[in-house]
């Protein structure tokens, strides 16, 4: 056989393995949750793992621990039964999104705001959790609300956050600063490369309560709804979830978890967000 096609015939070869592990990864993203967790009785969850009183990982034990995570094992269990093993994977604003699309996680729980835009391409279950955006500063700061972020402040945000892009209307002549995660935006709040950070009141209060130089200022001025994601396609686990979280409010499991992790917050009202 000639040279050059036996080299046609090996880049054919090469092409159809390419495919096919490119179908077999999409594949994984579009089959149904819901049949896979009953055969398999495992659920992988995307939370983060930098938010104190939502998903914080505690570095002596590896476990994530806050409201969200524990929100999870209450609706996988509601949802699928108490011999459901629950498992997590840690994820930022800006990569969620890729990995649910990709496979590597079931649903997302991850402080994820429900948006028209989000809505295009995920699908949600109805809010679990009501957050409004705030300011985190330093005490004695000039900064009382968001009028007070002119052209000569800068804000600190993350990336892939639909913060970024309410503060840019909200607040139009402030520099924004964008940041890969909460830690580092915290940090660059700390060593002055910012004079606010900006997220949902709930992640700042829980940075707050850490850190008793910084506070919250300004009240809440957006509604954040957060919501439970999937993939599109995926109705019938967001109508187990849906299902799982109606339950949990009546039974009063969903308050439980609430006033664990948000009742002794100070200035936090916890009526507001259920």
């Amino acid at each position: 056989m000639p040279k050059v096609l036996k080299k046609l015939g090996a880049l054919a070869v090469i092409l159809t393995l390419g495919l096919l592990i490119t179908a077999c990864g999409q594949s994984l993203a579009q089959q149904s949750v819901v049949e896979r967790v009953e055969k398999t009785k495992t659920i992988t969850w995307g939370v983060k793992g930098d938010q104190k009183l939502f998903s914080l990982i505690n570095v002596a034990n590896g476990q994530y621990e806050g409201f969200e995570g524990d929100l999870a094992q209450l609706l996988s269990k509601k949802a699928f039964g108490d011999d459901v093993k629950v498992e997590f994977a840690t994820v930022t604003s800006s990569s969620r999104v890729p990995m649910l699309k990709n496979g590597n996680v079931d649903a997302l729980i991850s402080t994820m705001t429900i948006t028209p835009a989000r809505q295009q391409q995920l699908d949600f279950t109805e809010p679990y959790f009501n957050a409004g955006q705030s300011l985190l500063v330093k005490k004695g700061s000039p900064i009382t609300n968001v009028k007070d972020l002119d052209s000569s402040k800068t804000v600190l945000g993350m990336q892939g956050s639909s913060s970024v892009q309410t503060i840019k209307k909200s607040a139009p002549e402030a520099k924004v600063l964008e940041l890969s995660d909460l830690a580092q935006a915290f940090t660059a709040l700390k060593s002055g490369q910012g004079d606010a950070l900006t997220s949902d009141n709930g992640i700042l209060y829980g940075l707050a309560a850490s850190n008793p130089d910084y506070e919250v200022v300004g009240g809440a001025f957006t509604t954040e709804p957060y919501g439970i994601a999937a993939n599109k396609g995926q109705e019938d686990l967001i109508n187990k979830l849906n299902e799982a979280l109606k339950v949990s409010k009546s039974d009063g499991s969903y308050d439980e978890l609430i006033n664990k992790w948000f009742g002794s917050i100070p200035g936090f009202e916890v009526s507001q967000v259920k």
